[in-house]
């Protein structure tokens, strides 16, 4: 199993903090977004290689970064050529760029390099090995002002995943997405023919929703709390966190 990790956005509601600088290398009390994530991820034994998709602005950041990270797993770093906010890729198509790079054909846990977590996450490659398809993480979001900025699911008794909506205007549900996935490798035939198809490539969540008419996704309910660094505002309420 790899770990890709998505950060070649460019995080232009967090200038001028991040006008010069990539988020997931800004520091919230005394370490990095990223490292708080591969701290958990690298000791789970079956993720065997972490790949990191940057921009090319910001690729010397992170070449620096793994220059002196001490991490257990290899980390492959991927520059998608992009220099500003206009001429991104998007999440979708690093996806596809990092597999294609990585010559992968493995199960794949996916994440975007922005969000704090307090959990780990072995519980979420435990659930897909027990379910044995692939996997979108999910939690309960009370307020429909965030619902409507985040993914939406429905599903079923067994967490089968119904439906999915993207920033919807009129949820169908409580149960929010945040951006964590686990690819089953069976499923990877699926993300360029979603391309083809028209799905969005900006937003991860839009590629499940596209996947949903061609495979079976189920939903781990997240087991504590993720902080999505979005704004300046978020950013400083984080900085001297102290877990």
């Amino acid at each position: 199993m790899k770990n890709i990790v998505l950060a070649a956005g460019y995080a232009t509601r967090l200038y001028p903090v991040t006008e010069n600088f990539p988020k997931p290398l800004l520091e919230t009390g005394g370490k990095t977004i990223l490292d708080r994530l591969l701290s958990d991820i690298d000791v789970i034994d079956e993720i065997d290689s972490h790949l990191i998709v940057s921009n090319h602005r910001y690729i010397s950041h992170f070449e620096r970064w793994a220059d002196e990270s001490r991490y257990t797993k290899n980390i492959t770093l991927i520059d998608d050529g992009s220099v500003d906010n206009e001429s991104r890729l998007g999440a979708v198509r690093d996806l596809l760029l990092a597999i294609e790079v990585g010559r992968l054909d493995d199960d794949l846990l996916v994440i975007a390099s922005d969000n704090i977590v307090d959990f780990s996450f072995r519980g979420f490659v435990d659930y897909f090995k027990e379910k044995q398809t692939s996997l979108i993480m999910t939690c309960h979001e009370p307020e429909l002002s965030a619902l409507r900025r985040t993914g939406v699911i429905t599903m079923d008794q067994h967490n089968k995943v119904q439906e999915m909506q993207e920033k919807p205007d009129n949820p169908l549900s409580h149960f929010a997405v945040p951006p964590f996935y686990l690819y089953k490798k069976s499923d990877l035939m699926f993300i360029q023919p979603c391309l083809d198809e028209g799905c969005h490539h900006d937003a991860p969540g839009n590629l499940v929703k596209a996947m949903l008419n061609k495979t079976i996704f189920h939903a781990w309910l997240m087991p504590g709390k993720r902080h999505d660094i979005g704004t300046l505002e978020t950013y400083y309420q984080l900085i001297n966190l102290k877990f």
